[in-house]
């Protein structure tokens, strides 16, 4: 992802408020009352934008900001870790939680990237399907969980690099292992002590090279807790929800994610109040987005690490989750990006390995049409597309 240039940035919709961290113990984020709730949410400090309830999928959730951003230089191969192919090859196992004899749906994460017209890959990401026993969460209380990530580097692949080898193993060191009173608080608190934890340890390595690092990446995570998905957010690459509108009888692409750039009111007012300026719709005219990982140099101009985190209750309804970076949102909206796969996971001539599930080379297939297709339509960006099949 390009993030320098001197090109203006269209203007994106804005967003509620959210450059409110500095405040200790402000709200976050916001808790939207559950489906059928009338109450404001008055008793108490608001910790989360809920999304959407089960059977909603109407166009006014649906994701519709298609933001063209310009172009940028090149970027540097990464390659999966042990670890990350391991989990990749895992088979979706459906875990019953006894407590409540409900079924927890299975996740399995599939992915494709691109280089396209980059020198260099600066995209990373981590496919981790099950994290359960490395978390070591409190049994009673948590029976699964799964971590999905990308990360869109620009000015070097250092940061996405990083923050792919590193944001998930300071989490689940930071994991809740004991009884908790409030297990999404607690997972809330757990992550932005995660981002902040990682963007401080990237940072201090960085202005100890000579010269100093400059990189930074953006970030967008889904974590899942039994059926809640967590999704924190940095930058403008995008998490997508294709969920089933049993009314409409039409699959919908519901935004798991805020996307953070300057021009939004509330992160200009941020940088501004830090001492910096936006220009060109740039931090500095600079930087395009306006919370990352890394970017040391922009950080005392407002630039930050803290995510947005939205939580979304997945639904017998649900049919996976698109996690990509900006280089597919350039040339797809969200809407064209799940009709595409939907259509992709229809198409019966896909061949399979033998041995190999067909619903496995449906979702691989999925990811390689659809980054080959973002290439092929111009994005001259790094291509990352990740799918988390959501099993019933």
């Amino acid at each position: 992802m390009d993030l320098f240039g001197d090109l203006p940035e269209p203007e994106r919709a804005q967003r509620p408020p959210a450059g409110v961290e500095a405040q200790e113990g402000s709200m976050l984020s916001e808790d939207l009352p559950p489906a059928g709730s009338t109450d404001s949410g008055s008793g108490g400090p608001l910790l989360f934008d809920d999304l959407p309830p089960a059977g909603s999928g109407d166009p006014g959730s649906l994701a519709t900001s298609l933001s063209q951003v310009v172009k940028n230089e090149g970027k540097g191969a990464k390659r999966k870790t042990p670890e990350e192919e391991k989990n990749g090859g895992e088979e979706l196992v459906e875990k019953k939680v006894c407590k409540a004899s409900s079924v927890i749906f299975g996740l399995k994460g599939y992915v494709a990237e691109r280089k396209g017209e980059r020198e260099e890959m600066q995209d990373a990401h981590v496919i981790l399907n099950d994290i359960t026993e490395e978390c070591r969460p409190p049994s009673s209380l948590i029976t699964r969980v799964s971590y999905f990530a990308v990360f869109d580097g620009h000015g070097g692949i250092r940061a996405s690099k990083f923050a792919a080898q590193n944001l998930h193993q300071n989490l689940i060191r930071k994991f809740p292992k004991g009884d908790v009173i409030s297990v999404e608080k607690t997972v809330k608190r757990c992550l932005l002590d995660t981002f902040k934890h990682t963007d401080e340890e990237f940072l201090k390595q960085a202005s100890s090279q000579k010269p100093a690092w400059k990189d930074g990446s953006t970030a967008t995570c889904v974590l899942a807790v039994d059926n809640i998905l967590y999704i924190a957010n940095l930058g403008d690459s995008r998490a997508i929800l294709c969920r089933y509108n049993e009314e409409s009888q039409k699959h919908a692409a519901l935004s798991l994610s805020k996307e953070h750039n300057p021009t939004q009111y509330e992160e200009r007012m941020r940088i501004q109040k830090a001492g910096g300026n936006v220009r060109d719709g740039r931090v500095l005219g600079v930087l395009e987005v306006s919370r990352s990982i890394g970017d040391g140099q922009y950080k005392r101009c407002g630039v930050t690490s803290v995510p947005d985190i939205r939580r979304c209750q997945l639904t017998p309804n649900d049919r996976f989750i698109l996690l990509a970076c900006d280089g597919l949102f350039k040339v797809f909206t969200p809407e064209e990006a799940v009709n595409f796969i939907l259509s992709c996971l229809e198409d019966e001539k896909i061949q399979t390995r033998e041995g190999k599930p067909a619903v496995d080379a449906r979702y691989e297939a999925a990811c390689n049409r659809l980054a080959n297709k973002a290439v092929q339509r111009g994005s001259a960006d790094n291509v990352t597309v990740m799918v988390v099949r959501i099993g019933h």
